[in-house]
């Protein structure tokens, strides 16, 4: 058979799969199935470097469907390539198995990152550049490119228009992330219409103006094999290829949106398949197209995984200090620091929290070589810095990197760093951006991404920042997100702890709350806060128990404040629990021995109180936005003076 013969019974193969998954689901996106084949075949048969027998191939290169809604395309390349999917999978597309409707790592083999809300693969796919500079600086010597890599992104024009991805694409060519290629699929059509009607951008102008490479190209396999090629010899940034394609091509309704987002007729699938003198048998793959992709992706991919495996044994052996270091940072071998270690900050007789982050991320990061992360333009604030100097192109080896005013795209960066492997992250910036990160928070929760989110300026003590910086509902709705562990911590220890949790987390991301104000560093509070709560301050076990406080963070300080000015009055317990997600784990003995009695629970917080009732009868919080003013007035103004706070309780 020709070489266009077979590319084009190859592209219909992936095509058709993928139409058919649609047909039998009754639900999908078929026209990027069909508009993008020829993109994705040209991808994996002529320059994507995996190894599907050994899907976790460390040097293997990542390809990211940012544009999620096209799984179908990804599921059936995925399967014609040897991955562990059958043609039952394939069946089962968008049911329970292995095929959901859009990727999610983890669940299906080969895909590298969960993607459907579009911009943030880009975002992923930015991620995955930096790790691999990262790596590469640290382990590769003359001779062995351990980590050389590429990382591919298909993206549309959805994802161009969203923020995220400007963020991250502004940053990628600010650090000439070569080895990053961006395959666009542009095809000039979005789910309401043309994308005319809602942008008029030149997209080659603006990722020029950004640092990147641009070539446009149209849907032929050989011109997109020669941009790609042409992409992989960069030196000097990023690269974007923009594909001009069709979306729903040779279908009765191509070229529009209607061909987006909903299945074609069954008609318009029979004349589609007759057209390419195709077999009308749904799920039907030539045996001449697999064996082109067993020979092109799976026989190839073997060839570079063992020799990539002999390579690494011939670096175990000249060099076996740093062979040691790449295994420990690959089976995420986190060593905790000596909590003696922190004795100059134990022995303040106060501090804020995020003052104590700072010094324990500095001291992770010494113990914890493969540590990398930064802040929003704000690490003078949260102080959440890495070590090791500022992450750039011309410096490599740094651990800081400075995201900018991007809080999205830090989210999705990081993300994308945790799913290279061997790297650990973290993020810094104010509590009330959370807002701004949730949706990459959100996708590492799914993903179970041991993503560490540190956020400082936790309540309306910001004082003069006024509401827009003072958060109110944010700790309520992180809260509510499955897999996501919020810690607030009260002082010191319990801030040493946090990190702690947050640092052995496998597959968790972690979300620790901070106060700009300082605390003091309480006698009886605990490192140990691993069950989510405990009683910090015994109620008289002589005699019945009046009230419980239940509270955490900066609140804790004011709860022992009341409770001394209420000590002739009423027996009082009070219960730390920085972590509701931790609590919430544990036995119904331990929960009860800690809170007996719901009925005489109050919960005390500076925020909305609606996830509080879970475990108290009142809550003392906030249900309207703060004021600016300096921190004592707003406070005073709220309620949150240990006067008030007593006042409170002797009314109930």
């Amino acid at each position: 058979m020709k070489v266009k013969e077979l590319n084009k019974l190859c592209i219909n193969a992936a095509s058709f799969l993928g139409i058919d998954m649609i047909n039998s689901a009754s639900s999908g996106h078929p026209g990027i199935v069909l508009g993008s084949a020829p993109i994705l075949y040209t991808l994996f048969t002529k320059h994507l470097n995996v190894y599907p027998g050994e899907p976790k191939f460390i040097n293997r290169d990542r390809f990211v469907l940012s544009a999620g809604h096209g799984s179908a395309l990804l599921y059936s390349f995925l399967y014609l390539s040897g991955f562990q999917l059958t043609i039952d999978d394939l069946k089962h597309f968008r049911s329970f198995g292995i095929t959901p409707g859009h990727p999610e790592v983890g669940t299906t083999p080969g895909v590298e990152a969960t993607t459907g809300p579009l911009g943030q693969g880009i975002g992923n796919g930015v991620g995955l550049a930096i790790a691999q500079t990262v790596l590469a600086q640290k382990f590769n010597k003359n001779g062995f490119s351990i980590f050389d890599n590429y990382t591919y992104v298909l993206c549309g024009d959805g994802d161009l228009q969203e923020g995220v991805a400007h963020e991250a694409i502004s940053l990628a060519g600010h650090l000439k992330l070569s080895k990053l290629i961006l395959l666009y699929d542009s095809n000039k059509i979005q789910l309401d219409g043309k994308t005319d009607l809602a942008t008029s951008e030149n997209i080659q102008l603006k990722f020029k103006a950004c640092g990147w490479n641009y070539h446009l190209v149209d849907s032929e396999t050989e011109s997109i094999s020669r941009a790609i090629s042409l992409a992989k010899k960069s030196e000097n940034g990023p690269t974007i290829i923009e594909c001009r394609t069709v979306i729903g091509r040779g279908s009765l309704v191509e070229n529009t949106s209607k061909v987006h987002g909903a299945p074609l007729d069954k008609d318009d699938i029979i004349q589609l398949k007759t057209k390419n003198n195709y077999s009308l048998e749904p799920f039907y793959v030539p045996k001449e197209v697999l064996a082109h992709f067993h020979k092109t992706i799976f026989q190839k991919g073997r060839n570079i995984y063992m020799a990539h495996k002999q390579l690494l044994n011939e670096y175990q052996t000249m060099y076996p200090d740093d062979y040691k270091l790449l295994i420990s940072f690959f089976n995420d071998n986190q060593i905790l620091v000596n909590r003696t270690d922190f004795k100059e900050l134990l022995d303040l007789t106060k501090n804020s929290t995020r003052n104590v982050i700072g010094s324990v991320i500095n001291k992770y990061s010494t113990l914890n070589l493969n540590l990398i992360g930064g802040s929003a333009d704000l690490t003078s604030s949260t102080k959440a810095k890495g070590n090791d100097g500022h992450y750039s192109s011309d410096h490599l080896s740094g651990r800081n990197i400075n995201f900018g005013v991007r809080e999205h795209a830090m989210g999705t960066i990081t993300n994308g760093i945790l799913l290279f492997g061997g790297l650990r992250t973290f993020t810094g910036t104010f509590f009330s951006f959370s807002d701004y990160m949730k949706p990459a928070i959100r996708v590492a929760a799914i993903s179970h991404l041991p993503n560490i989110f540190i956020f400082t300026h936790d309540t309306i003590a910001v004082g003069e920042d006024g509401p827009t910086h003072q958060p109110i509902e944010q700790l309520t709705s992180l809260r509510s997100i499955p897999n996501v562990n919020v810690l607030r911590p009260c002082d010191t220890k319990e801030t040493i702890g946090a990190y702690e949790i947050a640092s052995l987390s496998k597959n968790t991301p972690t979300v620790i709350v901070l106060t700009r104000q300082d605390l003091p560093n309480l006698e009886q509070s605990n490192f140990d806060v691993s069950r989510g709560a405990y009683i910090i301050d015994r109620e008289d076990e002589s005699k019945k128990i009046d009230f419980i406080l239940l509270s955490c963070g900066s609140e804790i300080t004011l709860c022992l404040e009341a409770k001394k000015i209420l000590a002739s009055k009423f027996n009082i317990r009070i219960v730390s629990m920085p972590s509701t997600f931790l609590f919430n784990k544990q036995s119904d003995e331990f929960k009860n021995s800690i809170l007996p009695n719901r009925n005489i629970t109050v919960a005390v917080e500076m925020g909305t109180t609606e996830i509080w009732y879970r475990y108290a009868s009142h809550v003392y919080g906030i249900e309207r936005f703060g004021e600016s003013a300096s921190l004592n007035l707003v406070l005073d103004k709220f309620g949150f003076t240990k006067e008030k706070l007593a006042n409170y309780l002797i009314n109930l």
